[in-house]
């Protein structure tokens, strides 16, 4: 029996929009088996009827999937003011209603308590884990595990449209592990009105922005064709964050190798920084001394 073929070695970062009604799993699989590719992951969850920028790693790639989970990302999202769900988004189960709706300046008020450096509990429904198992699977059991506080860094949280007396829509600028329905939920809260998420679309994503995504149908339509790959975006997009040291081919054969190999200066002593030899990355590491140091290294054809 032949053996089955493992897929391509191909390298990149794709831009997805995506749509409401999957799993962001389901778009890396859908993503790994368009492109043939080995290996695919993503920088970041996004609920199921979440929209927006889903950053797709493809290959050597993966390897810069953590500055992109951590960078600063937007979201826009409505919140229905006035309802309680489970799952702090309208997919849940109603627990409470209040008649209360605050005005625009009460919410604009209440929205600085979210801004800066905060603790944030996550959703019941997450898919933080407690004790080995994900928090969701324990709430859908019919457990109501406690979930611990964790701290955000939240850049802006602002209010950008008021449709009606109750529905609210904003923009939030945060770092790594933010819960967007938290926000909801705890807002609401802090009202005194209650509240939960009815749409969220996640409009950038570190260097990755919506507008430039691609839609699934596009690539259910060109999937497994070689073209597809003109719309891979390189490797180093996902390190636009670190500094650049350019190396001679000397160099970088010894930092392919794991050692310390002699970059141009351009970045601060025991910073994080990545090598490029003729303009391919070849690793990233930490700067000491005219050396870097690598941590992580690329295996490009």
């Amino acid at each position: 029996m032949a053996r089955r073929k493992k897929g391509r070695d191909v390298s990149g970062w794709l831009v997805i929009d995506k749509p409401a009604g999957i799993t962001s799993n389901a778009v890396v699989n859908k993503i790994r088996w368009a492109f043939d590719a080995k290996k695919a992951g993503h920088a970041g969850t996004l609920d199921p009827e979440a929209t927006g920028v889903l950053a797709v790693a493809l290959g050597e790639a993966t390897k810069t999937v953590p500055y992109i989970t951590d960078a600063l990302k937007a979201y826009r999202f409505t919140v229905r003011l006035g309802v309680a769900t489970d799952t702090d988004d309208a997919e849940g189960r109603v627990l409470a209603t209040s008649d209360l709706r605050p005005d625009d300046g009460q919410i604009d008020a209440a929205l600085a308590q979210f801004v800066g450096d905060i603790q944030q509990v996550p959703p019941l429904y997450s898919a933080v884990k407690i004790d080995g198992q994900r928090a969701y699977k324990l709430a859908r059991d019919g457990d109501t595990p406690e979930l611990a506080a964790r701290p955000l860094f939240v850049e802006s949280l602002a209010r950008v449209a008021r449709e009606d007396a109750d529905h609210v829509t904003l923009e939030m600028v945060c770092g790594k592990g933010g819960y967007v329905r938290a926000i909801a939920r705890d807002l609401g809260e802090a009202l005194g009105c209650l509240g939960h998420v009815r749409e969220l679309r996640r409009v950038w994503s570190g260097p990755f922005d919506a507008e430039d995504g691609l839609t699934m149908a596009q690539i259910e339509a060109e999937a497994k064709d070689p073209a597809l790959d003109r719309y891979l975006l390189p490797l180093e997009t996902g390190l636009a964050d670190l500094p650049e040291l350019p190396c001679a081919p000397e160099a970088a054969t010894r930092l392919r190798h794991g050692n310390p190999g002699r970059v141009n200066q351009g970045a601060e002593y025991g910073e994080e920084a990545w090598a490029s030899c003729n303009g391919q990355p070849v690793a990233v590491g930490i700067y000491r001394a005219g050396e870097l140091h690598p941590t992580r290294v690329f295996n490009l054809p």
